[in-house]
């Protein structure tokens, strides 16, 4: 079976592409106790899991989910918090359950959540910017978001940009992607009208709204949005083409710096086996993920 992909909530689960693409599960449930049996099923079924919740996640959330870890004293729960709006990790979940059907070990699934969520372009269509403080907003758009009428572009991750509709442009990916839309109030087709064809993307998905949403981006006023690969195969050939090491606490696989099952650092170069420094200086630098 493949490594299990669980979500914090229901509005997180993204239909899956195609029949091969596995559901993703929820975690942590109502309970301790409920949660507890969950885990435990899924390890028994899945053999791992890897569970993503949104850095901003509230305590309850993210206290149960190590509860739940601590309590079932396993080594095979992945306890990823990405920095990513909502819809952002929703896709991300969905990419991961993509790529668990193929033949990457968990410990390589788990780390390359920091690689794909850099390829994520997150962002909303805001009607104000208010109590918006995940990006840094000007003293001047705050007054202008005051004006009835007044719309905002917003992008969050990669990198940090506000936009006055009409006024200024956001930039894109330059890499094919996929767009998914989260409409909320009031309905606006900006996203799909406007950004998607200045964006190129390849195709466009309209999805439920996250209920973390209006609390991330600080307005009920708002459509969500996120672009990120699609295609299985480009996703596959992102991941292979990073150098794996093995993690020198627990063992698992990895690529990047870091182990997302125990979250240990990879040793500095002058700590790792000269066989290995000579063998990480031949592999070429990680693609831009072009499609």
């Amino acid at each position: 079976m493949p490594t299990a992909i669980a979500v914090t909530s229901p509005d997180l689960v993204l239909p899956p592409h195609d029949r091969q693409t596995p559901p993703a599960v929820v975690q942590p449930l109502d309970s301790l106790e409920s949660s507890l049996t969950g885990m435990h099923a899924l390890i028994e079924q899945h053999g791992y899991v890897i569970a993503l919740y949104p850095a901003s996640a509230e305590n309850a959330v993210t206290r149960r989910l190590h509860t739940v870890r601590s309590v079932l004293e396993s080594d095979r729960i992945a306890l990823l918090g990405i920095d990513l709006p909502p819809l952002g990790v929703a896709l991300l979940a969905q990419q991961l359950r993509q790529l668990s059907v193929c033949d990457f070990s968990p410990g390589v699934l788990a780390s390359s959540a920091r690689l794909l969520a850099h390829y994520i372009y997150a962002g909303a269509l805001l009607g104000s910017v208010a109590k918006l403080d995940r990006v840094p907003v000007t003293l001047k758009s705050h007054a202008k978001s005051w004006v009835p009428g007044a719309q905002f572009a917003v992008l969050s991750h990669p990198r940090p940009q506000l936009a006055r509709i009409g006024q200024d442009e956001l930039p894109g990916p330059e890499f094919g992607t996929r767009l998914l839309v989260a409409a909320g109030q009031p309905p606006s087709d900006w996203v799909t009208a406007t950004l998607a064809p200045a964006w190129r993307v390849k195709g466009v998905a309209t999805v439920p709204l996250p209920q973390e949403s209006a609390r991330w981006w600080g307005t009920t006023k708002l459509a969500e949005f996120a672009a990120g690969l699609y295609d299985v195969s480009v996703l596959y050939q992102l991941v292979s083409s990073v150098r794996r090491e093995e993690c020198h606490w627990c063992g698992l696989e990895l690529i990047g710096d870091r182990c997302g099952f125990c979250a240990a650092p990879l040793p500095p170069p002058s700590e790792l086996p000269a066989a290995t420094v000579r063998a990480a200086s031949s592999v070429r630098a990680l693609p831009r993920g072009d499609t």
